[in-house]
């Protein structure tokens, strides 16, 4: 059974893993096309999973190896008590790229995980050939963020599947597949309070700290209510050389919002085609 139902959509055969780290922390990914293919690593947003990019799946080249984890404390990943950090997590995407074989990828990450691909970027230049960073901005600390972080600390189990509801609801600007967003949701709801509170903590209290090397696009919506396109900007201008692409009349989520947008600004980034 694959972790939702969107990922059946895909034209390539998707396929569903779990990966035991040598940290002990047990991954599931789901993940299509050729282990010979140029690998794609898609690292999902807050309270999200790998379900999170199954609208964008399906319309990736399946000539492409694209592997979309479950970051740990998300989806069916091990959820331990404590280290929900930005690095973390990267220590997690990088040991997880050792144990899958793939020596370099394209890196994506949305919100949350933007801020993870970054800093493997950061800790790993030689293992990212490509960085995409969606709905993201120099830091998460604004007020939109504290704002979410101060009702989140209040949070327990079982999380109020109103807040929640409204949570993922607020993040996009342009309607979004009814099924699509139910399965979001329901994902979010099952995540610990604990995770909830201890990942976004330290979101924003994580700066970056060293520079980006590797070809970079800053990619979102100037409708983002999460990081504004002014700080979008901002991003794109402190990463040398970094395209920026900003999308009219989307909010937070352009991978759920319009997905073939999405997919088209990252084939040409790419250099690949459709």
């Amino acid at each position: 059974m694959l972790s939702d139902n969107v990922a059946m959509q895909s034209p390539a055969e998707v396929r569903e893993h779990d990966v035991r780290l040598p940290s002990g922390i047990r991954l599931h990914y789901i993940e299509q096309g050729p282990a010979s293919g140029p690998a794609i690593l898609l690292l999902h947003g807050y309270t999200d999973s790998s379900g999170s990019w199954g609208l964008v799946m399906p319309l990736l080249p399946p000539e492409m190896r694209v592997v979309a984890l479950d970051q740990r404390g998300h989806g069916f990943s091990d959820r331990p008590e404590g280290a929900y950090t930005v690095d973390d997590f990267a220590t997690d995407a990088l040991e997880a790229m050792d144990a899958l074989q793939i020596a370099s990828a394209t890196v994506v990450g949305h919100s949350m995980g933007s801020f993870v691909a970054r800093r493997v970027a950061e800790r790993a230049p030689d293992r990212v050939s490509h960085l995409v960073l969606l709905g993201s901005a120099p830091t998460a600390d604004n007020a939109a963020v504290r704002e979410v972080l101060h009702a989140v600390n209040a949070l327990k189990d079982p999380v109020d599947p109103a807040f929640v509801r409204e949570f993922q609801l607020s993040t996009a600007a342009k309607p979004v597949p009814p099924d699509f967003m139910a399965a979001r949701i329901v994902n979010s709801q099952n995540m610990p309070a604990h995770v909830w509170k201890s990942a976004l903590g330290s979101l924003v209290g994580y700066r970056p700290s060293a520079a980006i090397t590797c070809p970079t696009l800053v990619i979102g919506g100037d409708a983002d209510s999460v990081f504004s396109k002014e700080e979008q900007a901002a991003l794109a201008r402190e990463i040398p050389g970094a395209v920026l692409d900003l999308e009219p009349g989307i909010g937070h989520a352009l991978n759920w919002e319009d997905p073939d947008r999405f997919v088209a600004s990252l084939l040409r980034f790419l250099g690949a085609k459709s």
